[in-house]
């Protein structure tokens, strides 16, 4: 079985958790068109498939591998959640997407540091209902992946195209070896 490569910079989205007063959190993911691209590039297209099933009225994603070493068909499967906008599809793409990081694509994201932007760096209003909020969009600008471990993170400010986020988790000697590189 191939082992899926880190997501890159590019592939990771960054949505806005939480908005107060005095900053927003970020959290990081990635969407089912990079699951789709990792396995079609690691494995080819005709390697891999997938399918949904409704277990106790709940959405299940059954993504499968071929593996050419023991010729068969590898499995993960996991359930998805309904999304805010489109209840079906959200849930299809959600199981989807949990099906892949059983498979390993992506498991990366689950190391993130915990992401929060003072709000000196991000446009907060108040809301029509009195609770703060931004329309501030952020992405992942650099990431630095070691061992399955996000150990360098930098992200911008979409809207204002500032810096406003830099995590560096490596340890001394891992600093002092200079061991990362930039994906």
């Amino acid at each position: 079985m191939e082992k899926f490569r880190d997501l890159r910079a590019d592939e990771i989205d960054c949505r806005v958790a939480i908005v107060k007063d005095s900053g927003v959190s970020i959290l990081l993911y990635k969407d089912a068109r990079c699951d789709m691209n990792i396995l079609d590039e690691a494995i080819g297209i005709t390697n891999w498939k997938r399918h949904h099933e409704v277990i106790n009225g709940n959405l299940f994603c059954t993504v499968e591998v071929w593996d050419e070493e023991k010729k068969e068909w590898i499995s993960k499967q996991d359930v998805g959640k309904e999304s805010y906008t489109e209840k079906e599809k959200g849930q299809a793409s959600d199981s989807f997407k949990r099906a892949c990081f059983n498979l390993g694509i992506g498991r990366e994201l689950y190391t993130a540091p915990f992401i929060w932007i003072p709000n000196k760096y991000v446009n907060i209003e108040q809301g029509r209902n009195g609770k703060p909020t931004t329309n501030d969009k952020f992405k992942v600008e650099k990431i630095v992946i070691e061992k399955k471990r996000i150990v360098g993170l930098s992200i911008i400010n979409d809207t204002t195209h500032k810096r406003v986020f830099i995590y560096d988790g490596r340890t001394e000697e891992e600093k002092n070896g200079d061991k990362g590189e930039n994906k």
